[in-house]
């Protein structure tokens, strides 16, 4: 059957089990559309929490960072420890206490608190910025599937995507949502780990990925390891070991720890523990979340490091057995004649690959054109009479896509992965405009401007509001600040430098005050989203920049995906401050505090 055909066919069942899913569970109350009635079984949560968290970023673009991350892949596991570390402070310090609040929202919580209808404001403003600045990722991993798999450009796809979100996010509100997401979870995770089988079966001998990974190097007869093949490979092209270490341990130590608080103060994050029917369910369902998100990030860096290898050996033919260099690059003619080679030609179509032959050779040269001049492979390079770097570009974001391809797997392993990458951008751009809708309808015109609204024209409101926050995601990907990692990266720098601050110290420092959590926020969020803006452009928006985004022209060497662990501390030292220099909070702030420590007694819940 043809490629296209079998794409439209599971992309098409897969949207069609979606959207039956939402109607089916279509809310019919703020209390369903914010909270799914708070009904809804841990490990369900957990199933749903792991397809809200395992985003675009996760299943597309990760993998493809730590393949071609020009440091070597070590320097990127900081994604995989950062991510899943955040769990762990989610499950012990922030989710049972939240769940035990009773409340729908982060900025529900943080308003009654600290005392302040401001608080609570400022704490919509935070989570629209690092909600949409996360949703960009999604929309961007949402394009890049449909353009490859559908063969649409890549704008179109995303329209599409947008369109599928609108019909399921604002009808099902979160109790769609949440059915959904379990059902695309099981999509993506089979998605993600069957062609990491395969393809590790034919690299190493070894089925299970995360064994072959450390595994020996099946063509060369295992005499080698996986690792130590790809070292050998990309440091005789002129690129950096694989395993290389880190050249900015601070940097690296900064990144993961913004990550991890980041994951913690991310409000799509935190409102799904607002849905289980007990205390104990919350940390239940932070567990159960763990274990789901762990078959993918264990997965990851294999996936990562085969790619890699099978890409190079598909450039450099003879690397496969010997090494690279020892026979000639891949010739145009087999990329024009070569059916396993078709994917380089569709993957041209999408703009996201390109090779020129510079030399006029007939023969593309993949090698690292920057490389010491004094390096084997520049004076290879100039006794062959290459003249540059051939692969010209290759967009990390289509690792992952295009890696049961590159390994010649069969043609339904391929749908499947774009079924599993659309769900996995799906179901998180859901829970975030779940998260916008909710901040803009509950905490800003039912908490702010209009705390008489009834409970239908609320409802109204939050479909409208997540009707908007739809359009301005699909506008802002079309043009996104870096890859899908990279933008989500962001965003959790953002949320580490003011929402986690906030809910740490409104929990465990009784002493914090309206004024300290405010001055906190403000500060948190203005010096973290002025950094990023320095070097990514004001408000994202490309050529707005007033520094180059390179590692040369960052303060310490910190970058703008790190800095948001940086401004959590900026936020906790001003919090600090400003409340011990005013008055204490009322005395039942501070018993409200006392009670929220205790787990117990959450109330009723509603099941459905």
């Amino acid at each position: 059957m043809d490629q296209f055909v079998l794409n439209l066919i599971f992309v098409g069942v897969t949207f069609a089990i979606y959207i039956g899913i939402a109607f089916w569970s279509r809310a019919a109350s703020t209390s369903e559309f914010y909270a799914a009635g708070q009904g809804v079984h841990p490990v369900l949560n957990g199933m749903a929490t792991g397809a809200d968290w395992m985003s675009a970023a996760s299943f597309i673009s990760m993998a493809g960072i730590i393949a071609l991350a020009p440091t070597g892949g070590y320097t990127q596991s900081a994604f995989l420890m950062g991510w899943t570390g955040g769990y762990v402070l989610l499950a012990l310090l922030l989710a049972p206490y939240l769940r035990k609040f009773g409340k729908f929202t982060v900025p529900e919580f943080i308003g009654e608190r600290f005392y302040s209808n401001g608080a609570r404001v400022l704490a919509v403003i935070c989570l629209i910025v690092i909600s949409i600045t996360y949703v960009i990722g999604q929309m961007r991993g949402v394009g890049v599937t449909f353009s490859r798999f559908l063969e649409v450009s890549t704008d179109v796809g995303l329209y599409i995507g947008a369109a599928i979100v609108f019909i399921y996010a604002v009808f099902g509100g979160m109790k769609g949502i949440t059915y959904t997401q379990v059902a695309q979870y099981v999509v993506l995770i089979i998605a993600y780990t069957v062609p990491a089988l395969f393809i590790s079966l034919n690299l190493t001998g070894t089925v299970i990925p995360q064994l072959g990974f450390i595994g020996g190097y099946a063509p060369s007869g295992g005499d080698i390891s996986l690792l130590t093949k790809l070292n050998e490979v990309v440091t005789e092209l002129g690129f950096t070991a694989y395993t290389a270490d880190t050249p900015n341990r601070l940097n690296m130590f900064l990144f993961t720890l913004s990550l991890m608080i980041g994951t913690a103060g991310l409000p799509h994050v935190i409102i799904r523990f607002f849905t289980v029917p007990k205390v104990a369910d919350a940390r239940s369902s932070a567990g159960w979340a763990l274990v789901f998100i762990a078959l993918l990030y264990t997965v990851a860096p294999a996936v990562g490091s085969m790619a890699r290898l099978n890409l190079t050996t598909t450039m450099w033919p003879a690397a496969i057995t010997s090494t690279a260099t020892s026979g000639p690059a891949l010739s145009l003619e087999d990329i024009q004649t070569k059916p396993e080679l078709s994917w380089i030609r569709t993957w041209e179509a999408t703009g996201l690959l390109d090779m020129e032959d510079k030399n006029g050779d007939g023969r593309i040269q993949y090698y690292n054109d920057k490389a010491p001049a004094d390096s084997p492979i520049m004076q290879m390079a100039q006794e062959r009479g290459w003249k540059g770097n051939e692969l010209v570009k290759i967009d990390n974001d289509i690792m992952v896509l295009a890696n049961p391809e590159i390994a010649g797997l069969p043609g339904w392993v391929i749908a499947l992965v774009a079924a599993g990458a659309l769900a996995a951008a799906l179901s998180t751009a859901a829970g975030l405009l779940l998260a916008i809708s909710s901040a803009i309808s509950h905490d800003l015109i039912k908490g702010s401007i209009k705390p008489d609204i009834t409970e239908k024209g609320e409802l109204t409101a939050a479909r409208i509001s997540m009707t908007f926050a739809i359009i301005l995601a699909t506008w802002l990907g079309l043009n996104p600040p870096g890859f899908a990692a990279q933008v989500v990266a962001l965003a959790f720098g953002l949320a580490a430098a003011t929402i986690f601050p906030a809910l740490m110290m409104g929990i465990f420092w009784k002493r914090i005050n309206k004024q300290g959590a405010i001055a906190g926020m403000l500060i948190g969020l203005l010096f973290t989203a002025i950094y990023i803006f320095v070097y990514k452009g004001w408000f994202f928006i490309p050529g707005t920049n007033n520094l180059p985004d390179t590692a040369a022209n960052y303060v310490f060497g910190i970058s703008p995906l790190s800095i948001g662990a940086v401004g959590a501390l900026v936020n906790f030292v001003v919090a600090y401050l400003v409340s011990s220099a005013t008055a204490a909070p009322p005395q039942h702030v501070q018993e409200l505090v006392e009670s929220i420590r205790v787990p117990k007694g959450a109330g009723a819940a509603t099941h459905h």
